[in-house]
């Protein structure tokens, strides 16, 4: 019986994965490869491979590098295969401006498929050329694996390109940003790909660098030391002496006793402040039974008594054009005690205004 595939008679069988890497029968190298379902997966899933390890040699071994690719043919979506971008750099302290570069890269030409090389130099090299790194070499060949964009790390990079080791990668196009690069030999490091066209411009981050970071760092130096002293790192392993380090030990306590004062007050503070009006209400209201009955309305003269002292604070033009009808109805006496208190005001009010009689001579 006839193979079948799809429910089709006669069709191919798949052809077996070849060093972990699918591929169609019908593939050329006239006719680039579609990644299948697992591909996509995997690259999900795993890290990017360095470049010796067996999924990016099988990867190189796809690639016919004797199909020179031009720009246009990139642009256009012609090429017909995969193309091999590369960026370098050091890449220490790994960060977004490094990740929008390699996004950068990786969307060059959203018409073709790009495969992203991305090289980094060893800390022998990078202290030659730049200066000392925070991150080791292994940790910056991490750091760059686990990006997303990358397919692909190349360790041990050199600090420029020559024709071997673009042909030993199978790169088409270099990608940097389009500043001369000659950190001081003043001969841009790229000027043989530019006129080779083989060098494609990114942008860079602004705002956002190694440099930039390392200056917040030592700008702030005392609180990351008293940071990590908080943390139980040893004055040793800050490198600091006893002395200084016991004298950040101590301001590390002097500001978490300060935080947890002024936390608690804040906590306190409206507790404090109804507690204080509760027993003030309890008072007032213990002297108005005594001397003005039990038909005060306590909990008005309060709010008002508020509002009047508020008054007094933030408008007190407004305070002194108070109404005595205004101050009556607010206290809330009984009737009684308003007729009292109005038969008093009108008498003084007579006395005041009548003229003092002469006084009689013998």
């Amino acid at each position: 019986m006839s193979p079948r595939k799809n429910g089709k008679k006669g069709a191919s069988s798949p052809v077996p994965p070849k060093n972990g890497v699918e591929t169609s029968q019908d593939a050329t190298p006239d006719r680039p490869t579609t990644p299948s379902l697992s591909d996509a997966k995997l690259q999900l899933c795993e890290p990017a491979p360095f470049d010796d390890e067996e999924r990016a040699q099988a990867e190189r071994d796809l690639c016919d590098y004797n199909i020179k690719i031009t720009i246009k043919m990139a642009q256009d979506g012609t090429a017909p295969r995969k193309i091999r971008v590369y960026a370098d750099g050091i890449y220490d302290l790994f960060h977004q401006g490094h990740a929008r570069q390699l996004l950068q890269v990786k969307r060059l030409f959203p018409q073709s498929s790009v495969y992203l090389l991305v090289g980094c130099c060893n800390d022998k090299l990078t202290r030659e050329r730049k200066g000392e790194t925070v991150m080791d070499e292994n940790e910056r060949y991490e750091a760059i694996r686990h990006c997303r964009y990358v397919d692909e790390v190349v360790k041990n990079a050199p600090w420029s390109l020559d024709d071997e080791y673009l042909t030993k990668h199978k790169i088409d196009f270099v990608a940097h940003d389009e500043l001369p690069y000659t950190t001081g030999s003043g001969v841009d490091v790229y000027k043989d790909l530019k006129e080779k066209g083989m060098f494609v411009a990114t942008q860079r981050t602004e705002g956002v660098s190694t440099s930039d970071i390392v200056t917040r760092i030592v700008r702030n130096y005392d609180q990351f030391v008293k940071r990590n002293l908080a943390r139980g790192y040893s004055t040793k392993d800050l490198n600091v002496s006893f002395i200084r380090g016991k004298k950040l030990q101590f301001q590390n306590k002097v500001e978490a006793m300060s935080s947890q004062t002024k936390s608690y007050i804040e906590k306190k503070r409206d507790q404090i402040q109804h507690t204080w009006e509760d027993k003030s209400k309890e008072l007032l209201g213990s002297f108005l039974k005594i001397f003005g009955g039990n038909d005060w309305h306590l909990d008005n003269l309060w709010n008002r008594s508020k509002r009047r002292l508020a008054q007094v604070l933030y408008s007190p033009e407004n305070s002194e054009d108070e109404d005595d009808d205004e101050d009556d109805e607010i206290l809330g006496a009984p009737s009684t005690s308003n007729a009292a208190l109005t038969r008093s005001k009108r008498r003084s009010s007579t006395l005041m205004r009548s003229p003092p009689k002469k006084a009689r001579h013998s």
